[in-house]
């Protein structure tokens, strides 16, 4: 395998879009240009519908197990195989955004994710299903690639800006999923989710592949294998990056545990809510999660470590009003805004810290990174729902707060490690 400071893909040209150049010329002055408003908010949307593929099964559990007869016990299992796939995808998928032409890798993506929700809205049997999700989530992955695809074509003086833009888009696609999800679910049912996310997946991968720029790819001076290889060797030689990812696994398997099982004891008395009654939670997680937006740029001046440390004791704090909820609905609203920005918070300086380490494999940083993020969610997903049916609600905000603590307690371990760029606090 070549060093890793010299296995770096070439860059891909930019062209911009159709009607300005022939097909296959560049322009590079017009790459630098940037993005306009209108093609970054395209961005933006299509991230934000391809995240929602992930979490729309959340607040549908309890329906799709009723009618695919799978055990309460089992069920978690929905979001932890969609989770599996999609740690597959920024294994294998995403790095491809660095070897073939992004515009037709993305079209591809988005049209490919229109038939596997297909498949899962009318997924007759329980194996039909998980098969189906597995390739929701491997195909959603098209959200790094998306991101790495702007990241590349914004000019350099509005490049964090045009990210922070794409990646407000995830988070409303995330958060806004569960909402959509269950006020769909009350009209027509679990699988009119799937089918209407398909169709608008088609009719994105259409305008996607219409819209977005041309670009030609210069010759690659690292094969596709060497591109993987060099992931495992940034965790090697990286302690930051490796310190991150676990905080990622942490943070994200105990935000899964909440979301997976709160609509199980939301669904029972005293409360016997609709889906799209607990669909709202997803809003009220809205206001902490834009809440932590500010968390990037405390990080760029030195505050890094500081941010982490105060939002994971904020992490452990959040699951006291969340074990409470049964006194009043008003202390889980409490739990979710402060767990919701206690967790973007983390996840938004892990990625600014990453960042920082190599500026010429950014997005293998993401890509492993990501990897554990996914994992966390998926183990955090299957264990909530397991703990939740041998020992209740109060079972899984315990389970919560002690991922939480562990998360907590390892930065506390490993707060040394920063990059050599951050100043110092």
């Amino acid at each position: 395998m070549k060093p890793l400071n010299s296995a770096t893909p070439a860059i891909s040209r930019v062209e911009p879009p159709s009607g300005r150049n022939a097909p296959g010329q560049e322009d590079g002055a017009s790459a630098r240009q940037g993005l306009s408003h209108a093609v970054t908010l395209l961005f933006a949307v299509a991230c934000g519908l391809s995240v929602a593929n992930i979490y729309y099964a959340q607040p549908l559990l309890d329906v799709m197990a009723r009618d695919l007869a799978i055990s309460p016990a089992a069920i978690g299992g929905v979001v932890t195989v969609t989770q599996i796939g999609y740690a597959l995808g920024l294994v294998f998928i995403v790095p491809l955004g660095d070897l073939l032409d992004r515009r037709r890798l993305i079209g591809t993506q988005a049209l490919l994710s229109g038939l596997a929700l297909l498949v899962v809205g009318l997924a007759p049997s329980a194996a039909v299903l998980l098969a189906g999700m597995v390739a929701v989530g491997l195909l959603a992955v098209v959200v790094q690639v998306l991101v790495a695809f702007a990241a590349s074509m914004a000019a350099d003086e509005e490049r964090g800006r045009t990210v922070g833009r794409i990646t407000s888009g995830i988070v409303i696609g995330i958060l806004l999923a569960r909402f959509v999800s269950g006020v769909l679910a009350d009209i027509g049912g679990w699988r009119l989710v799937y089918l209407a996310s398909a169709v608008l997946s088609v009719l994105m991968a259409f305008l996607l592949f219409r819209v977005l720029p041309k670009h030609e790819r210069a010759a690659a001076r690292i094969s596709y294998p060497e591109l993987l290889a060099s992931v495992v060797g940034l965790f090697v030689k990286e302690p930051v990056l490796r310190v991150r990812a676990v905080l990622a696994l942490l943070i994200f398997a105990s935000f899964s545990v909440f979301w997976t099982s709160l609509v199980l004891p939301l669904t029972t008395a005293p409360f016997s809510l609709s889906h799209t009654e607990i669909g709202m939670f997803g809003l009220v997680g809205l206001a902490g999660a834009l809440a932590a937006a500010r968390a990037g740029t405390l990080a760029d001046r030195g505050f890094g470590q500081r941010v982490t440390g105060l939002s994971l004791g904020l992490l452990v704090l959040s699951w006291i009003p969340i074990a409470s909820m049964s006194a009043s609905l008003w202390n889980l609203i409490i739990g979710i805004v402060l767990l919701d920005l206690a967790i973007q918070a983390v996840h938004i300086t892990n990625q600014t810290m990453i960042f920082a380490v190599r500026s010429d494999a950014r997005s293998r940083l993401v890509g492993g990174y990501m990897v554990f993020y996914s994992i966390g969610s998926a183990l955090g997903s299957i264990a909530s729902t397991m703990v939740h049916d041998r020992a209740g609600w109060t079972g899984v905000c315990v389970l919560g707060a002690s991922i939480s603590l562990l998360a907590l307690l390892f930065w506390a371990a490993t707060r040394r490690y920063q990059p050599a760029e951050i100043r110092a606090e």
